[in-house]
Formats: structure tokens, sequence, C-alpha cells
């Protein structure tokens, strides 16, 4: 220990002192968590403030997928961003492993820039010691939901609307898991979305504070500390909640993916190659085959002519005098201002034919 006195006071006593002198924490499980991997899925307005939060707390190693792209309405409570990386046209993955890289040099940031699906999800999991869901979609907590049960990974759910929000944690072997509480995704259309109720800046912090709090103690090793309760509150009218679930939600015999251990969603259930984003007027269209690639310098040159072009190393945005489509070396496309798949797919098979 005595060799590594200098590595150890730069690195704990420096930049984590004040995280590493809070006793549950301490010298060892800072070790622990600068030693750990963990899989963000999404880094919108919960992803990009819990990625944020992850770097600087020192956890070893962040893997973040997200399959979008910063836009001007982001800003307002998608902390990592900023008007820059609109003008740069950059994926959020990418823009996310920039910041982060200048908050933290430490830590190593993979981004990928990428849908998480059935065929992808268990790739971008493997070896974590922890998912964190920044999500904003039921579809794709129940994969992580399955990807988490499947190979014993602890998760951290979260989820927020307006002045609302939730959180829970999953736990390995734990009771109950996300498909005990929620049995199905509610259909399209029945529940308000950000664009429809709004949301505040405030509202995202505070859930993705609960979430990395309990994050900290599972990485850095006091699971006996974790909340198991289902936590909800309301900030507009001051309300909070913990529940503790048990007899409250459908017990764990009951349950096909915890007790029955059948993987309905990683085997493709209620996947969609083609998906109208909730409430951004846009359509997302992705390959069949996990791993198909496009080269966007040689379709920006068969594109030439059919409209406006920007490109850079992460995208090509075709721009059509009432449609915007964006295009991702990962063969998915995002056909922006329409909700019709009909019509996202005419264009798609029109401009990108892949």
């Amino acid at each position: 220990m005595t060799e590594k006195k200098g590595d150890f006071q730069q690195i704990f006593e420096g930049r984590y002192a004040r995280q590493v002198c809070f006793a549950p924490i301490g010298p060892e499980g800072q070790k622990r968590l600068s030693g750990s991997t963990v899989t963000l899925i999404g880094c919108g307005a919960l992803g990009s403030i819990l990625a944020e939060m992850m770097v600087r707390a020192g956890v070893g190693q962040l893997r973040v997928v997200d399959r979008d792209f910063v836009e001007l309405n982001n800003l307002q409570r998608q902390m990592l961003f900023d008007e820059q990386d609109i003008a740069e046209n950059l994926p959020k993955a990418e823009a996310a492993k920039r910041k982060l890289n200048r908050i933290n040099s430490q830590v190593q940031v993979t981004p990928f820039i990428a849908d998480a699906n059935y065929e992808s999800i268990e790739y971008f999991g493997e070896g974590a010691d922890l998912i964190l869901d920044g999500t904003d979609n039921l579809q794709t907590r129940f994969l992580i939901n399955d990807v988490a049960v499947k190979h014993s990974i602890a998760w951290i759910y979260g989820a927020c609307l307006a002045a609302g929000g939730m959180m829970k944690v999953i736990l390995p072997g734990g009771k109950p898991c996300l498909r005990c509480l929620f049995d199905a995704p509610t259909e399209p259309g029945l529940l308000q979305t950000c664009e429809t109720a709004g949301i505040l800046g405030a509202t995202v912090g505070v859930v993705a504070s609960f979430q990395v709090v309990e994050a900290l103690k599972i990485l850095t090793g006091n699971p006996e500390a974790v909340n198991q309760n289902f936590i909800s509150f309301e900030l507009w009218d001051n309300r909070f909640r913990q529940m503790p679930l048990g007899d409250a939600v459908k017990s764990q015999e009951g349950c096909s993916c915890c007790r029955e251990k059948r993987f309905e969603y990683l085997e493709g259930k209620g996947s969609l190659s083609t998906i109208s984003l909730c409430g951004r007027n846009s359509v997302q269209i992705r390959p069949r085959n996990f791993g198909e690639k496009i080269d966007l310098e040689k379709m920006a040159s068969r594109l030439q002519g059919a409209g406006e072009i920007v490109r850079n190393d992460f995208l090509l945005r075709l721009v059509l005098p009432e449609r915007e489509m964006t295009i991702f070396p990962d063969a998915r496309v995002i056909v922006k201002g329409t909700n019709s798949v009909e019509e996202a797919a005419s264009l798609f098979a029109r401009y990108v034919g892949h």
C-alpha cells in the first residue's frame, strides 16, 4: 500500500475526498465503485443526469446506450447537452462521452449510438454490475428486466412525468421484478407523455438522485442499505410516498419472468422494426438484424440532389421540403415530420432502400 500512497491520495483523498469521508462508502467502497461497470440505457432527461452523477462519483466504466440525437427542446432538462451539440448534429451518446471525458478522464466511457432492442440489449448488458434505466417507455424497461433477471444483474427503474416520479430497485433473486408490478405495456395513446403533460427539470433531477444513491449502495458493497420500497412523489403538490410492495403486487409465484424464467421480451415480444416515437412527430425504422451498417459517405453521394444534406461521422441528415430523415451508421433511420409508420416506410424505401 505504501508504494501506491500517492495514487491513493490523488484519486481517493483528492477527487473523491468528500465521498470517501462518508463512512458507509469509505476508501474500500470507493475502490469497489472504481472497479465496477454500469450500463446506462437511454441518455435523455434521466440518463444524462445519471451519467454525469455516476462519472463524478467515480464509477470505473460507463456504457451509454442511446439511439437519438440532441435537439433544442432537450436543453430544458437534459443537463449534459448544450447548443453546440445541436450545431454539431451530435448523437446523445457521443455528446455525453465528450462532456463526461472532460468531467472525469479516469472513467472509461463507451458510447453506443444504437437502439436497445431484443437483438442488442444482451450485448450492452454483458458483464455489467448494474443497469440504470434512463429510458422513456415500458417496452424497453421490460427488455432491461428480462436481461437483468436472466443474467442476475441488479437494475434500477426510474420514470418521471410533469412534476411526478417513481423509482424501484430490482436486485438479483429479489422480488418483485418489474413484470410483477406491471404485467404489460399500456396501449399506445392511453398515457400522458412529456409532450402532452410537460415535465419539470427538477422532477428529473429528483428521480435521478434516488437512482444514483441506490446505485452507490449496490456498487460500494452496501446491499443491506438498499431501499426495496417503491418510491413515488409529486413535487408540485408536495407529496412523497414509500410503498412496501409485498402482497400489494402479484406474487412471484405467478410471474412469468422472475418465477418461470420466461424471457418473452428478449424473444421479440412486442418488438417493432418500425415505431412511432411518442410525442416526437417522428418514426424510427431500424434494420431487422443487429449489426447491419451503412456507409454514410457513399449514402451522401447517392442522395446528392434529393435534398439538403448534413453529415458528420455519426449521422447523415437529409432535409426534404416537409420531412427530415436522419440516417445512422447502424442502418437506423428517424423520419421527422410524420407519425405515420406507412409514410415513413415509404420514404425509407424511396431514399435509403437498404
